[in-house]
């Protein structure tokens, strides 16, 4: 398919006055702690004419760093093939280990439409993706989000249920915990074979833009932690009765995942959370919750990160949350970054963290 003839309705961005069809592009690959490793696999994309590499954000404690392409459509699903075959080539799920659920060596990789591409187009880059990785090195390849090949299949994690841990299991055709539609990939190996073990279970989509953000709570085991990942997320608690059933109680806020984890590395811990839709839950409403929770359990925040990039839009309404004077841009920017405390245990720079600031410096020479 070639993406730069394609035709396109949307909202626009600053960058349709250059003529720019833009997507962006959010690969999680599973190794956060060996930076030759990383870098060779960034570099793979790196050198794709055309497609720019925003982020590159390890994790030591996730064992796991996401990186952010953005560019013309053409070019990014050049630098997504090329980086997931180099994932494949360089890592090993079999000596992998982590705080975060993860299937393989590139546990996600979804397409976003940025400007004037629909998401119908990104579904369709991630299914030739798919398509082409599965022939290139037989990796067990997977569809999620709008690329997703049955409504069972949509949420990433339905399909990462279980694990790398269980993916023998899973193509072997032995018991597990997977419907008949979950269980098996939509391309490359079906059984369990060496590909399989070393590569894990590589999923490719395409969704809205998502932001991954996480709240740092003063406590080293996560006892708090949890509890407020599962006050917060939207599917809340699985509770017991007296009966020995269970009932589950929504959590508070929309469209979040969250969980508690523990940050050895830092001595503290975190919740993590996916916000799947800012305008429904904007990243001050999940910070305020976060911490009320916390106060109410005796510990406080230390802070808050942006895993990735954020839209503007999200940046502009949480700082006028914190400062409801602010009119211009940049001040807004600068009351949601001392709100959310993105400074203060981290370095957020807005120039390389807002999507729109990123790719106009990048573009816009």
């Amino acid at each position: 398919m070639n993406y730069s003839q394609t035709t396109f309705k949307g909202p626009m961005t600053r960058q349709e006055g250059m003529g720019k069809r833009l997507i962006e592009c959010v690969p999680n690959i599973s190794e956060g702690r060996n930076a030759n490793l990383i870098e060779a696999i960034v570099d793979a994309a790196r050198i794709i004419e055309g497609c720019y590499v925003l982020g590159v954000e390890p994790d030591q404690d996730y064992n796991r760093t996401v990186i952010t392409l953005a560019g013309e459509p053409e070019p990014v699903v050049k630098g997504a093939i090329a980086l997931i075959e180099r994932s494949v080539e360089l890592l090993d799920m079999r000596t992998h280990t982590g705080e975060h659920p993860r299937l393989g060596v590139v546990d996600v990789c979804p397409f976003v439409p940025l400007s004037g591409v629909s998401m119908d187009e990104c579904a369709q880059m991630a299914r030739d993706v798919v398509a082409h990785v599965a022939e290139s090195t037989g990796a067990p390849m997977f569809l999620y989000g709008a690329a997703a090949t049955h409504p069972e299949r949509e949420l990433l994690s339905r399909l990462r249920k279980d694990q790398y841990e269980g993916l023998e299991a899973r193509l072997s055709g032995l018991e597990n915990r997977h419907s008949e539609f979950t269980q098996y990939p939509d391309a490359g190996s079906r059984e369990w074979n060496d590909v399989a073990a070393q590569a894990g279970g590589i999923t490719v989509g395409a969704r809205p833009i998502l932001v991954a953000y996480n709240v740092n709570v003063e406590e080293q085991d996560a006892t708090v932690s949890k509890k407020i990942g599962s006050l917060v997320r939207t599917s809340g608690r699985l509770l017991k009765t007296t009966q020995g059933n269970s009932v589950r109680v929504n959590g508070m806020l929309p469209m979040v995942q969250g969980m508690g984890v523990t940050l050895e590395e830092m001595n503290i811990s975190q919740v993590s959370m996916n916000l799947r839709d800012v305008s429904q839950c904007p990243l001050h409403m999940a910070f305020k919750a976060c911490e009320s929770i916390a106060n109410d359990h005796n510990t406080r925040l230390l802070g808050s990160e942006i895993v990735g990039l954020v839209p503007l839009k999200a940046m502009l309404e949480t700082g006028a949350y914190f400062d409801p004077q602010a009119t211009e841009e940049r001040a807004l920017v600068a009351a949601a970054i001392e709100g959310l405390g993105l400074n203060r245990m981290h370095s957020f720079d807005p120039s390389q963290g807002i999507i729109e600031w990123a790719v106009e410096k990048e573009m816009m020479v």
